[in-house]
């Protein structure tokens, strides 16, 4: 299945497959066996958090696959709370302690927190720490373009990616279009929408029933030719395996218009703007 996935290259050269996985709620246990699950079965971008609590999970996953840890890319973020250097610093340390790696191929800022307005220091600790070979490749999630233009600024790094709320009903047009012209690849956090309506959506199983294809391959293909990355939870062996099974199909130009047009400016699943949304 791996030979199928595509890879992204990043602005600092790393590269990425075109799809993930995300593990939000993938907890203790049970959680690492589904972790454990879809890397047996042929994903190699796993996505977690500091505040997922599930670092560990992610870890032991790691280590009981029948992958090599080096054909893996492991991805976590930094909490809000944490933005200050040398507490991001400390984080990123206790990261790694919880998973028992040695480093991270990503590690992002979880949000911009611009409130709070430590975002760049916290990006500071995060340019050190890919310094120290604690990180291969540092990057943001849910940063808007002002975020982004004042990292650049103030330290001539850009983020090498941007993981943001899209999915269907929520398309993010202006800020896709802002990141690609800027050389920040798009990360789709919640891509099936987190299980809303879309999922029941009549267009996009018309759209399916040509391509033989579920709603929810339908829509994770749409991310694809969006040029984003999508990181869809599953925690079947049926559904994972569905999910990565969208590369031997394309959507015409219609179709994708079809899917974008289903968004609206109130489309986020929880309203959480990161022009004000503060995490803790």
């Amino acid at each position: 299945m791996t030979e199928r996935i595509p890879e992204i290259v990043l602005n600092d050269g790393v590269k990425v497959p075109a799809i993930g996985f995300g593990t939000y709620a993938l907890n203790g246990t049970e959680g690492a066996q589904n972790i454990t699950k879809a890397i047996d079965v042929g994903y190699r971008l796993i996505d977690t958090a500091f505040n997922y609590e599930n670092e560990g999970a992610v870890g032991q996953a790691v280590r009981q696959s029948s992958v090599p840890r080096e054909e893996l890319l492991i991805t976590s973020k930094l909490p809000g709370r944490h933005h200050s250097y040398k507490e991001a610093l400390s984080t990123i340390q206790e990261s790694l302690f919880r998973a028992g790696l040695d480093y991270y191929d990503f590690y992002l800022i979880h949000w911009p927190n611009p409130r709070v307005n430590l975002y760049v220091e916290a990006w500071q600790a995060m340019i050190e720490a890919r310094k120290q070979g604690l990180i291969r490749s540092i990057g943001v999630c849910n940063f808007l373009p002002e975020h982004i233009e004042r990292l650049i600024q103030e330290t001539g790094v850009a983020p090498s990616m941007n993981q943001i709320e899209l999915h269907p009903h929520f398309n993010q047009e202006e800020q896709r279009a802002w990141n690609k012209e800027h050389g920040v690849v798009i990360e789709s956090w919640s891509p099936l929408g987190r299980a809303s309506s879309v999922l029941e959506n009549e267009e996009i199983a018309e759209i399916g029933k040509v391509h033989n294809k579920s709603i929810s391959q339908v829509i994770l293909r749409w991310h694809i030719q969006l040029g984003a990355i999508p990181i869809p939870k599953a925690s079947s062996l049926e559904h994972q395996r569905d999910n990565l099974n969208i590369f031997d199909f394309e959507l015409s130009e219609a179709e994708m218009t079809v899917i974008s047009a289903l968004t609206s400016p109130t489309g986020r699943i929880a309203n959480q703007d990161p022009a004000s949304y503060e995490e803790f």
